[in-house]
């Protein structure tokens, strides 16, 4: 089995020492490197180029969201893991537009980190019980719905473009979905873009909720 080479971002060594001696009890797994600031983070992400990025949000210089944001908007294939002290809705929706694949409390660090780093080796995402209902909660007060206050039907979806929704709530690129529906990238561009004017949605995080409350994602914690 090949090794999922992982960097840990945080600004607390003793969280980073936590994080690592946790990930390095597997065998397949090896902590390539560490970074306690955002530029920090994306430097290295840059250089070790690792397979997994594990993410606190509050840091100083640069912050964990817009670390995030650069290192999924320069290597979108490398998938990036919150870990937090908060739960708010407006965090979860803001990792979400940013680019992260996976969100969990540190509070619940020790029963969801491993699931979640298997989650994101497979190409998956990753959300704790927690957050999915912070999101779930969030898309029912949201703005991002039709002005008429009616969720749209999954029907009124075509079937390709429900597989497009899942593939991308799953967190996989546009060209990651054009390879899985043997169509092309800028195929999948254009699916994507009429299915925002569609349903009404303003934001990536909008259609990640529609997807969790349609059920088009089924298996919305990785498993």
């Amino acid at each position: 089995m090949p090794i999922t080479r992982i960097l840990i971002v945080d600004d607390h060594s003793i969280v980073r020492r936590g994080v690592r001696a946790l990930l390095e009890t597997q065998a397949e797994w090896r902590v390539c490197g560490e970074a306690s600031t955002g530029a920090e983070a994306i430097l290295k992400a840059k250089r070790l180029k690792p397979d997994i990025i594990v993410m606190d949000i509050s840091m100083p210089e640069v912050s964990g969201l817009e670390a995030t944001r650069q290192i999924h908007a320069e290597m979108p294939d490398v998938p990036v893991l919150i870990l937090t002290m908060h739960d708010s809705n407006q965090l979860v929706r803001e990792m979400l537009d940013a680019g992260a694949r996976g969100f969990v409390l540190k509070s619940d660090l020790d029963q969801n980190l491993f699931a979640a780093v298997r989650a994101l080796r497979r190409g998956n995402t990753f959300y704790s019980a927690k957050v999915s209902a912070i999101v779930l909660e969030g898309f029912l007060k949201t703005k991002g719905v039709p002005a008429q206050g009616k969720s749209p039907k999954p029907r009124e979806l075509t079937s390709r473009q429900k597989d497009v929704v899942r593939l991308l709530a799953e967190g996989k690129t546009n060209k990651e979905v054009a390879d899985v529906l043997g169509i092309s990238t800028k195929t999948v561009e254009v699916h994507r873009a009429q299915i925002m004017r569609r349903l009404e949605l303003r934001a990536f995080s909008d259609l990640v909720r529609y997807a969790v409350r349609e059920k088009i994602v089924e298996e919305w914690q990785g498993n």
